[in-house]
């Protein structure tokens, strides 16, 4: 199942789109050959390994990397905040800011926005769903974050980042938000071609959870999850201190990533076209700052 091409629904367009895969033909083979998964098993999933490939991202030759990369990918350059020439190093690339205005937020206090630039699926009831990726996948809340009772029957959103999107997640409600919690783990990869083989990588790799104190969705959790070659997980908020929707929290380095948000039970209402394509396991390509739902 794992071979079939990645498909997505561009909320643009109104397309279905085929994804183009970095580095696919490895990818391809670590999860869906034998020896592959082996290799994974004992040298790619482990920290130290990401931690190596993050030390390249960051020496001055990986600026020859940019410029190659955005011609493949499409990147599209007018948004970047500084010329495509003055990034020191591939990974000062990669976790890039954008100019201002680049990514506009939905308005209204009754309305959510996604945390981050890429593809989302979303699940009115977490409970009910019949898998995420693939039918009959899935995973109980209680392995992927404390005190997951509160969030009991709540929604959900997984939003995972491919290496040309930006790199940099922000809130996706007004609220005041509490000290991230590090959950140590593995650093598998989140691209599907991993994750419907095995969704369980998202429990197992490592994560930062924050729980936000919003006047209007009441708590809402933040995960940011680590994956192959992500150095790391950088937050860049003040704990306690009050943050508005659309406010940057911080950055991923090197890698495909993935952020998800839940809500409690009953808060949230998705906009339709995110639950029907979700309720066919296809992701929906959206930006940062794009509603994703209102008040319920």
């Amino acid at each position: 199942m794992s071979a079939e091409p990645i498909r997505y629904f561009d909320r643009a367009t109104g397309a279905l789109k085929t994804e183009r895969i970095y580095r696919e033909r490895w990818l391809r083979f670590a999860y869906d050959n034998p020896a592959g998964r082996l290799a994974v098993w004992l040298l790619v999933r482990r920290a130290w390994f990401s931690r190596w490939y993050g030390w390249k991202m960051n020496k001055r030759s990986s600026a020859l990397r940019i410029l190659p990369f955005i011609a493949e990918f499409d990147v599209d350059v007018d948004e970047f905040a500084k010329s495509a020439f003055d990034y020191k190093n591939f990974n000062e690339f990669f976790y890039r800011a954008l100019k201002p205005g680049a990514r506009p937020i939905a308005a209204g206090e009754r309305v959510a926005v996604f945390p981050a630039d890429g593809r989302h699926l979303v699940f009115p009831d977490v409970d009910a769903a019949d898998g995420f990726y693939v039918k009959g996948q899935k995973f109980p809340l209680t392995e992927l974050i404390p005190s997951a009772e509160k969030f009991a029957g709540g929604a959900m959103v997984i939003s995972r980042l491919c290496p040309s999107d930006y790199h940099r997640f922000h809130f996706p409600v007004d609220g005041v938000p509490s000290e991230p919690r590090l959950i140590k783990g593995c650093l598998y990869s989140v691209n599907p071609v991993a994750l419907r083989r095995n969704i369980r990588y998202l429990v197992e790799n490592k994560r930062m959870v924050t729980l936000i104190e919003s006047p209007v969705f009441g708590t809402v959790a933040t995960i940011e999850v680590g994956a192959t070659n992500v150095g790391s997980i950088r937050q860049g908020f003040i704990p306690g201190q009050a943050v508005r929707k659309g406010g940057e929290k911080g950055f991923f380095a090197f890698g495909g990533s993935c952020m998800i948000t839940l809500f409690t039970r009953g808060r949230i209402s998705f906009d339709p076209d995110i639950v029907t394509q979700s309720a066919r396991c296809i992701e929906t390509y959206a930006k940062m700052g794009e509603r994703m739902g209102e008040l319920r």
